[in-house]
């Protein structure tokens, strides 16, 4: 999904796309081909203010624009003009807005802008002939005409823009922006450009797959190779988590709530995104991608050149540290419509009622309510729909609603596969807290590979025999029951031929030998079944169909919007933990910073897929890179806060236990894989 979620900002990329793979190309010669047209579309202005010749929209609906206006590598100044109006709107004179805006609105100047973070003094992002200049002047900025300035092309990197050299003697008051400093335009710049920077991301994203799905080397799509197929996978994360950035930074902008740490954490990813997703189309393109003929340089000229005028992540990303510390927060939650408001009455109601009773009771209020899972269908859930959902987690947040553990993965399988008697015996128990589960699917020659196991289960009077071993199975020392898959037909494919059963821990021939972890806890466990008896009433869906109930078993941990914006980053961890340690070195509070805007990033993502939810839209690959990204700065970020105080011993131990999220509930390699097959259309390996 592209940085826009709302129908509204969906419908305006569809609008935007279809007039740019008509009118716009990165190989125009002159960006007036189409600078008419920008402008009866209403782009040009689609920022500013009604009274001045624009649209009356906001800093989302530009981003969108930016980054469908990036897809196409949009030669000339449509990015520095859109950061000269938007800081003309905001903070200009009267006079200056009156004179100017709607001259930029409808065409006839255009705008360069001064680049706050470069070395060389009076460089500027535009064209020789820009009729507008945003720079700064004796340490204040200014928007000039260019008869006040003397402006010569300067040779870039970018072929497809301009780019200038501005030199100014004097300004008049007139021409001074009141209370505009670098930060402030460095703020903007930041978010429009990662905005054309997600745009530049995207083709490089979506060029590369489709080369990989019909590229032949060996006799294969170049898509199967796993190195491909990873790299590729890895753009899409890079571009998801630089879209959810530029995504929330532009609401910020929009809102007034926390748009300068917003901003520079969409500085500190987006940019960077775009640098390498454009470096590795090229690589995945390989001979072609590097010929002055394919337009993949040109991308990766427009990246780097984007990089260079949003200044360096580093820098950035320090400032984020520095904000964070200083107590600048962005919160994320979901705007909700109108309708949520009575239907929130009840809820907190509800929760007031239940947060009265003593927590055995409340338990039992949970499970009887259907509040346990809200989206499962009564009598065990609510129907909730995604908003309810929402809702409930808001409402009820502060109860502390048991962790179901696998139970949140059995119950819905058995609700949706099970017979009536499975569900009466199971599911209200399950969510009183009566039995505890576990997942009988590893095997220790399968690993990820769960339909290659070797568990069978052969026919006894009245059930089954099962006989196998099964390792990895989380906290079976404990379980009452488990979902077990095992192979019921040797003859039949990879994938069919399996069922799916529910076992009683306490049969007869169940063995459970539990795992020492390197943090020295004991949460997984080898379990081992011998000819353990289990009656055909304990068989879920039909035998040999078990394989699509063990992929709804495997899904559910996506289906609930309970916890899908909420924690899933530790970002917050780091702000406590730098509040302990005392000064820190400027490459700590760097490296602090980045780990902050990733985690922001990825709870900002998982607010776009609930919001894509209440949309009824497709959240794309949402889910899947939040899971994949959650794992590994978990790991980054205990070993960053273990290296600032090795005594630590929360710490000590968390570097341990985070050691093991890239590896449990699937590999970071086979999380790669689903999102490349799954979301980029990349062939399977045969």
């Amino acid at each position: 999904m592209g940085i826009g979620l709302t129908t509204d900002h969906r419908d305006l990329e569809a609008a935007v796309r279809r007039f740019a793979e008509r009118r716009v190309s990165a190989r125009a010669a002159d960006h007036r081909e189409f600078w008419d047209d920008l402008a009866t579309q209403g782009l040009l202005g689609l920022h500013l203010p009604e009274e001045h010749g624009g649209q009356g929209f906001g800093p989302p609906e530009l981003a969108v624009v930016l980054e469908v206006l990036g897809e196409r590598c949009a030669p000339g100044p449509f990015l520095p003009t859109m950061i000269a109006s938007a800081v003309i709107a905001e903070w200009g004179t009267e006079k200056l807005r009156a004179e100017l805006l709607p001259l930029l609105a409808d065409g006839s100047l255009t705008a360069a802008v001064a680049l706050p973070e470069t070395s060389q003094e009076g460089l500027a992002l535009g064209e020789p002939d820009a009729g507008v200049l945003l720079v700064p002047v004796d340490g204040r900025w200014a928007v000039l005409r260019s008869a006040d300035v003397t402006v010569r092309a300067v040779t870039g990197l970018d072929l497809t823009r301009g780019l200038v050299h501005v030199s100014a003697d004097a300004v008049s008051e007139d021409r001074v922006l009141p209370g505009v400093t670098s930060a402030t335009v460095r703020d903007v710049i930041a978010v429009l450009a990662g905005a054309e920077a997600c745009g530049v991301a995207a083709w490089a994203v979506t060029t590369a797959a489709e080369y990989a799905r019909t590229r032949v080397q060996f006799g294969r799509p170049i898509g199967q190779f796993q190195g491909v197929k990873h790299k590729c996978a890895a753009m899409l994360v890079a571009l998801e988590q630089a879209r959810a950035a530029v995504w929330d930074a532009a609401r910020a902008v929009e809102d007034g709530h926390g748009a300068r740490i917003a901003a520079a954490g969409a500085a500190v990813l987006a940019p960077d995104a775009a640098v390498r997703c454009a470096a590795d189309a090229i690589q995945v393109l390989g001979g072609i991608g590097y010929t002055f003929e394919h337009d993949a340089h040109l991308y990766y000229r427009r990246a780097l050149s984007l990089r260079a005028l949003v200044g360096d992540p580093g820098v950035w990303a320090g400032q984020v540290t520095r904000l964070a510390m200083a107590g600048d927060r962005r919160e994320l939650e979901p705007d909700l419509p109108d309708e949520a408001v009575p239907l929130r009455q009840r809820i907190h109601a509800e929760a007031a009622r239940l947060g009265a009773l003593d927590p055995a009771e409340r338990r039992t209020g949970f499970a009887s309510g259907g509040w346990m899972m809200p989206h499962l269908p009564e009598p065990w859930g609510r129907a909730a729909a995604p908003l309810e959902q929402v809702i409930i987690q808001q409402e009820f947040r502060h109860l502390g609603r048991p962790n179901l553990g696998i139970a949140a993965w059995a119950v819905p399988s058995i609700a949706r596969y099970g017979t009536r008697e499975q569900q009466d015996r199971f599911i209200p128990g399950t969510l009183r807290g009566e039995f505890v589960w576990c997942q009988l699917f590893s095997e220790p020659g399968a690993g990820s590979d769960l339909a290659s196991l070797s568990t069978k289960a052969v026919r006894a009077e009245g059930g089954w025999l099962i006989s196998g071993q099964k390792i990895w199975t989380s906290l079976a020392q404990y379980a009452h029951w488990a979902i077990c898959l095992a192979r019921t037909d040797p003859d039949a494919p990879k994938h069919e031929g399996i069922t799916y059963f529910l076992v009683d821990m306490s049969s007869p021939g169940v063995e459970v030998r539990p795992l020492k972890e390197i943090n020295g806890d004991e949460i997984f466990n080898q379990v081992f079944l011998d000819d353990v008896f289990v009656p055909d009433s304990l068989v879920v869906g039909e035998p040999g169909q078990g394989w699509r109930v063990a992929r709804d078993t495997l899904s559910h941990e996506r289906v609930s919007l309970g916890d899908s914006w909420g924690p899933g980053s530790q970002h917050g961890d780091i702000v406590r933990h730098l509040g302990k340690v005392g000064a820190l070195r400027e490459s700590q509070l760097e490296e602090a910073g980045r780990l902050y805007a990733e985690g922001h990033a990825i709870s900002a993502l998982g607010l776009r897929v609930t919001l894509a939810r209440l949309e009824g839209t497709d959240s794309g690959a949402g889910s899947s890179v939040r899971k994949l990204l959650g794992m590994g700065q978990a790991q980054r970020v205990s070993e960053f806060c273990w290296s600032l105080d090795p005594s630590d011993p929360h710490w000590s131990r968390m570097i341990l236990t985070t050691r093991a999220f890239t590896i449990g509930g699937g590999t970071t390699e086979v999380q790669l894989n689903i999102i490349g097959e799954r979301a980029l259309g990349l062939p399977r390996d045969p």
